[in-house]
């Protein structure tokens, strides 16, 4: 059986890390749905698809763990049929994880099993507060596995995220 699970990873982090070690504990893969993969150089969505994708990959195979698929998927900006985007792109799949209580709710809709993944300390593990941290010059490197790290250094992510933090009104 493969597990979906769904996620911005903007960036990918130790939280993140510890959801694929659970899952992939239970499954016999899982499938990573990279979302929001249009999106890119805003704050709230800093990294692109393809960096994301770097980043969950070697952090993935730095773990040991090479049973599961990276799968970007846009937003359709259309519920009614976003199920169905995610089922034409992605491997097929049993169950879905998901916090998200729209994402609940819409593979519930389509017959799935949605299990809600366990948080590992979200406070500390979020994405928001990561990028926060790396705007303010605030620790943020013990956040992320360290191919994380290693990726946002080599796309000169610090830079991106504190420009973009930037303001052009006096």
């Amino acid at each position: 059986m493969r597990a979906l699970i769904v996620g911005r990873f903007q960036p990918f982090h130790k939280g993140h890390m510890e959801v694929v070690k659970y899952i992939t504990s239970k499954y016999e893969a899982v499938i990573i749905g990279i979302g929001s993969a249009q999106y890119s150089h805003t704050l709230d969505n800093p990294f692109t698809a393809g960096e994301r994708h770097l980043m969950i990959s070697r952090s993935l195979e730095a773990e040991g763990i090479h049973n599961y698929y990276l799968v970007p998927i846009e937003d359709l900006h259309r519920n009614a049929i976003w199920v169905a985007h995610v089922e034409a792109i992605a491997p097929p799949f049993d169950v879905v994880f998901a916090n998200n209580p729209l994402t609940k709710r819409l593979f519930r809709e389509k017959g799935y099993k949605v299990e809600i993944p366990p948080f590992y300390n979200r406070r500390k593990y979020s994405g928001k507060e990561i990028r926060r941290r790396i705007i303010l010059n605030k620790p943020w490197e013990h956040l992320v596995p360290e191919a994380v790290v290693e990726t946002i250094k080599e796309i000169d992510g610090v830079t991106r995220l504190k420009e973009l933090a930037m303001s052009d009104e006096e």
